[in-house]
C-alpha cells in the first residue's frame, strides 16, 4: 500500500497509526463455542483480512471533528509484490525467475528431468496469462559434450584396433587384444558402479586414455606368445610358456603404472577431489586389463592361434607389410649399433634432455583448469554508485535488447534490484556450437564493443565454467584482494592499483567491488529542538523506516502460502530528498510537527559497503585474462605492477579463488612430481631387489617430459591440471617400455650368462615390435582427446596433447638412450660390489714373530 502523506497529515495521523490499524485487522484468536443440549456450535469470524480490497474499508483515524478516515481514502492499496524495486525480464518480456540448483551429490540430469516433469502441472495452476518456461538448464550441454566425449572413446577403440591388424595381420591374434579392450572397460564400468563413480566427462576422458593401457598387456603375451610358436610350439604349450615368461614383467608395469597414480590420490584440496576419481578409475581398468592379460589372452592364444605348420601361406599384403616392418627392425638395429658404439654421445644427449626439461618447465604458460565453452555466458552489470532503481531497469532492458540481436544467442534472462541496488545479473544460454560455429570466448568478444558503447554503467560478460574455485562474487574470472587494519589508507591506495593494472596488457576487464561513492541524506536532528516538542530519536528513526523502506507490517496466512503486508509512500512522495518536507510528526501535546522544524538535511558521500576478508576490511579487485595469456602470465603480471607503484606494507595483496587455487598448485607442483618419482625409484628398487635397475628406467622420463612440454608450447596451451594428469599418465607409458626392455635383458643375463651388451641388444630387438605396438596404441588413443573440437574438448585436449607429444618424442630418444644407461649402470653396480668385497691378505708367520721378539 502506498500512503499520500497530504491526506495523513489533514487527519494528524501519524505511520504507526496506519501500522498498528492494519495489524489490528488480522485477528488470529480463538472465538470460543456456543453450546445448547447436544449441540455445539464452534464461532468463527471472518476477522481475517486475505487481499487488498478487504484493507480498503478500514478505518486509520478520526480528525478533530470526529470523521473517520479509511484506508483506502490514504492510499493506494493493490495486491502486488513484496519488493516493487526488484525487476526481470526473460527475452525483454517481464517475468518471474526462478533459479533451481541441484542438491549437493545429486545427477544434474536427474534433478532437470524431475523439474520438467513437474512443469505441466504448475502450468496447469496457473491463469493462462501466464507461461512457464525453461530458459536455461545445463542438461543439454551436458548431453553434448558427453555424446562428444563418447565418440571419443569410440574412436580412439577404432584406432586401436587397426594398430593391432596392421602389425599382427592376422585376424585371429587380433582377436585376442580386440576382445581385452571391450572386457576391460566393461568390468571397469562395474567397478565404477559398485564405486558410485559417474559416468561424466572425467571418467569418460580417463576410460578414453585407458583403451591405450588395457591392450598393452594383451600385446606383451600375445607377441610373446607368437614369438614361441613361430620357433615350433603348439599354441597350447606357447601360450603356458608364452604367457609365464612376461607374467613377471607384466606384474612389474603394472605395480609401476598404480605407482604413478598414488601422489595424485594424496593430493589435497579441490584438485585433490577432482583427480581422485580420476586416478582411481584407470587405476581400476589396469588392474583388470592385468587379469584379462594373464588369463582371457592365453586362453583365446591356445584355442584360436595356429601352429606354425598349419599357417597358410602368406598373402601380397601380408608380405609387403612384412618387408617394410623388417626394413624398419634393420633401420633401428644399425642405428642401434652405432648408438651403443658412442655411448658418451648418447649420455650427453640424455643430460641435455634433463637441462632441457628444467628450461621448458619454466617458461612453459601455466594455467589451473582449461576454459570451457559451456555453452552459457554469466553477466554482471554496475550502474552508478548513486543509480536508481528506474536506471538499472532501464539498463537491463538495453542490454538484454542488444545481447539477444546476437546471432550465437538463444536466449537470455536477467534481474536487477532487490538487494543490490546499483547492480544486475545477466544469465546468457547459447546456442548448441555446431549452429552458433563461434565459442563462447568469441561472442563475448563480439559484444564487448557493443555493450561498452551504452553510457551510465559496465557490463562483464564471462563464460561459465565447470571448475570454479571460491572467491567473491565478482564481474570477471579471477580475484585479487587487498587487506590493511586501516580502512582509510585501504581505499586511499585502492584506486592506484587498480589503475595500475588495469594499465597491464596481460590483463582486461579489471574491476572493483569498493563501493565507496553512494550519495546519502543525512538528516541532522536539533534534539534540543525535538525535546521542546517532546519527539523522541527512536519515533524520528521509526517514522521514517515506516515511510521509505518498505516495511513488512502485517501478514496474510494461507493454507500454502503467506503473504507480506508492506507500507510505505507513494512512489511520487519519495523521489528526492525534498519528500522529507511533507513529513510531520506527532508532538507529545497531540499537536503535528513539520520534520524540518526539528531537523534539517544534507546531501553527502558514503560507502554502500564494507567487504571483509578474514577480521580485516578488504576490497577485492577482479581480473579476466587478456586473449593469449596464461594465468601464471597474469598473476605475474600483477606482482610485478604491486613492486613498481610501491605499495606501502599496510596493504597486503593476496590470490583468491582461483587464482588462489591455482598459486597453490603451482607451489605443490615440483613436490608432486618429485614425489612421483621417489615413488617409482622406491617401488621399481623392491621389485628389482637394486638401487641401480630403476634408475635406467627412470632415465625415460626426460624426454617424455620434453615432448610433453614442446607440445603444449606448440599448441599453445598452457601446463594445467589435466595437463599435469597427462604428464603422470606419461611417466607410466614410457616406464613399461623400459620395463619390457630391461625385463628381457635381466632374464637373459642371468639365464644364459651372455655379456650386458649382448643381453641389451637382444631385448632392443625382439621388444621393438611390442614397445612400437604399444606405443602407437597409446598415442593413437591420444589423439581424439588432442584434436577434438566438440562440446567439452577444452577439458581434454591438455590430456591428449600432453601424452601424445611426450610418446612421440621418448619413442625417438629412450629406443636409444635405455640401453646405453643401462650399461653404464651395470658397470657402475659391477664396480661397487668389488668395493665392498673384503681384501684377503696372507702373512708370514714367520715374520711375526720375529716383530714381537
Amino acid at each position: 500500500m502506498e500512503l499520500n502523506p497530504h491526506v495523513l497529515n489533514q487527519y494528524a495521523i501519524e505511520f504507526k497509526d496506519v501500522r498498528n490499524a492494519i495489524a489490528a485487522t488480522n485477528s488470529y484468536q480463538p472465538q470460543g463455542a456456543l453450546e445448547e443440549g447436544d449441540k455445539r456450535w464452534q464461532l468463527s469470524v471472518n476477522s481475517e483480512a486475505s487481499n487488498a480490497q478487504a484493507y480498503m474499508p478500514i478505518i486509520i483515524g478520526y480528525n478533530q471533528s470526529g470523521a473517520s478516515l479509511q484506508l483506502k481514502d490514504a492510499a493506494n492499496v493493490v495486491d502486488s509484490v513484496k519488493d516493487l524495486r526488484h525487476a526481470g525480464l526473460a527475452n525483454e518480456k517481464p517475468a518471474v525467475l526462478v533459479l533451481i540448483r541441484r542438491a549437493p551429490n545429486a545427477n544434474i540430469i536427474e534433478t532437470v528431468e524431475s523439474v520438467n516433469q513437474l512443469l505441466p502441472t504448475l502450468q496447469a495452476s496457473l491463469p493462462n496469462a501466464l507461461d512457464v518456461d525453461v530458459m536455461m538448464e545445463r542438461t543439454s550441454t551436458v548431453r553434448a559434450s558427453m555424446h562428444d566425449a563418447g565418440e571419443t572413446l569410440i574412436i580412439a577403440v577404432i584406432l586401436v584396433t587397426l594398430v593391432v591388424l596392421l602389425f599382427l595381420r592376422n585376424w585371429r591374434a587380433a582377436l585376442v587384444p580386440i576382445v581385452a579392450v571391450p572386457v576391460s572397460l566393461i568390468a571397469t564400468f562395474s567397478m565404477m558402479y559398485l564405486l558410485d563413480y559417474n559416468l561424466d566427462n572425467l571418467s569418460l576422458m580417463a576410460l578414453t586414455i585407458v583403451v591405450g593401457f588395457v591392450v598393452d598387456d594383451t600385446i606383451v603375451v600375445l607377441e610373446n606368445v607368437m614369438r614361441h610358436i613361430e620357433n615350433g610350439l603348439s599354441p597350447r604349450a606357447a601360450a603356458l610358456v608364452g604367457a609365464k615368461e612376461v607374467s613377471s614383467t607384466i606384474l612389474t608395469m603394472t605395480l609401476v603404472l598404480i605407482a604413478v597414480f598414488l601422489p595424485m590420490l594424496l593430493m589435497g584440496g579441490y584438485v585433490g577431489l577432482f583427480v581422485r576419481e580420476f586416478a582411481v578409475t584407470l587405476a581400476v581398468a589396469i588392474i583388470i586389463s592385468l587379469i584379462v592379460a594373464l588369463t582371457t589372452a592365453p586362453m583365446m592364444c591356445a584355442q584360436l592361434l595356429k601352429s606354425a605348420d598349419a599357417i597358410p601361406k602368406h598373402n601380397k599384403l601380408y608380405q609387403w607389410s612384412e618387408r617394410g616392418f623388417t626394413a624398419l627392425l634393420r633401420g633401428y638395429d644399425v642405428s642401434l649399433q652405432w648408438v651403443l658404439k658412442r655411448p658418451k654421445f648418447t649420455m650427453l644427449m640424455l643430460l641435455a634432455t634433463i637441462f632441457f626439461n628444467v628450461y621448458l618447465y619454466v617458461i612453459v604458460p601455466k594455467g589451473y583448469f582449461p576454459e570451457q565453452d559451456t555453452g552459457q555466458i554469466t553477466g554482471r552489470i554496475e550502474g552508478d554508485q548513486s543509480a536508481s532503481f528506474k536506471v538499472m531497469e532501464s539498463k537491463l532492458k538495453q542490454y538484454i535488447e542488444l545481447i539477444s540481436a546476437d546471432p550465437g544467442v538463444d536466449s537470455v534472462v536477467g534481474f536487477t534490484g532487490g538487494g543490490q541496488s546499483n547492480r544486475g545479473e545477466l544469465f546468457i544460454m547459447l546456442k548448441p556450437l555446431a549452429d552458433r560455429g563461434v565459442t563462447a570466448f568469441e561472442i563475448v568478444e563480439r559484444l564487448r564493443p557493443q555493450i561498452d558503447n551504452i553510457p551510465g554503467a559496465l557490463l562483464t560478460l564471462k563464460p561459465v565454467q565447470d571448475i570454479r574455485m571460491g572467491g567473491r562474487r565478482s564481474r570477471s574470472s579471477y580475484e585479487y584482494t587487498l587487506q590493511s587494519d586501516d580502512l582509510d589508507i585501504l581505499r586511499e591506495w585502492e584506486p592506484r592499483i587498480r589503475n595500475a593494472l588495469a594499465k597491464v596488457p596481460e590483463l582486461i576487464d579489471v574491476d572493483t567491488d569498493e563501493q565507496n561513492k553512494g550519495i546519502q541524506t543525512e538528516l541532522v536532528i536539533d534534539r534540543d529542538a525535538a525535546a521542546r516538542y517532546g519527539i523522541t530519536i527512536k519515533q524520528i528513526n521509526t517514522l521514517l523506516n515506516h515511510a521509505f523502506a518498505q516495511r513488512s507490517v502485517a501478514t496474510i496466512y494461507e493454507p500454502l502460502n503467506q503473504y507480506q503486508v508492506v507500507m510505505g509512500l507513494a512512489a511520487e512522495y519519495a523521489q528526492s530528498p525534498q519528500s522529507l518536507d511533507h513529513i510531520y510528526l506527532k508532538s507529545a501535546d497531540g499537536g503535528q510537527v513539520p520534520l524540518s522544524m526539528i531537523a534539517t538535511y544534507q546531501q553527502s558521500v558514503s560507502g554502500l559497503r564494507v567487504e571483509h576478508h578474514g577480521l580485516l576490511p578488504a576490497i577485492n579487485i577482479s581480473f579476466n585474462r587478456a586473449p593469449g595469456v596464461s594465468l601464471s602470465q597474469a598473476t605475474n603480471a600483477i606482482k610485478a605492477a604491486m613492486e613498481d607503484i610501491g605499495v606501502p606494507s599496510a596493504i597486503r595483496g593476496s590470490f583468491q579463488g582461483s587464482a588462489k587455487a591455482f598459486k597453490k598448485m603451482l607451489d605443490e607442483q615440483p613436490i608432486l612430481l618429485l614425489a612421483a618419482f621417489l615413488t617409482l625409484y622406491i617401488v621399481l628398487g623392491m621389485l628389482y631387489e637394486s638401487l641401480i635397475h630403476p634408475l635406467t628406467i627412470l632415465s625415460t622420463l626426460p624426454s617424455a617430459g620434453v615432448g610433453a612440454l614442446l607440445a603444449l608450447l606448440f599448441f599453445e596451451t598452457d601446463f594445467n591440471v589435466i595437463a599435469m594428469i597427462g604428464i603422470f599418465m606419461l611417466i607410466g607409458i614410457v616406464m613399461k617400455n623400459a620395463i619390457m626392455m630391461i625385463d628381457f635383458a635381466l632374464a637373459a643375463q642371468r639365464q644364459s650368462s651372455i655379456t650386458p651388451e649382448k643381453a641389451i641388444y637382444e631385448a632392443c630387438i625382439l621388444r621393438f615390435r611390442p614397445i612400437l605396438m604399444t606405443s602407437l596404441a597409446a598415442l593413437l588413443a591420444a589423439i581424439p582427446l588432442a584434436i577434438g573440437q566438440g562440446d567439452g574438448a577444452e577439458m581434454r585436449q591438455p590430456l591428449g596433447i600432453a601424452i601424445g607429444g611426450g610418446l612421440i618424442m621418448s619413442q625417438l630418444l629412450t629406443l636409444y638412450t635405455t640401453p646405453v644407461v643401462y650399461l653404464y649402470l651395470d658397470k657402475f653396480s659391477h664396480w661397487l660390489k668389488q668395493l665392498r668385497r673384503p681384501v684377503h691378505r696372507t702373512t708370514d708367520i714367520t715374520n711375526v714373530v720375529e716383530d714381537l721378539k
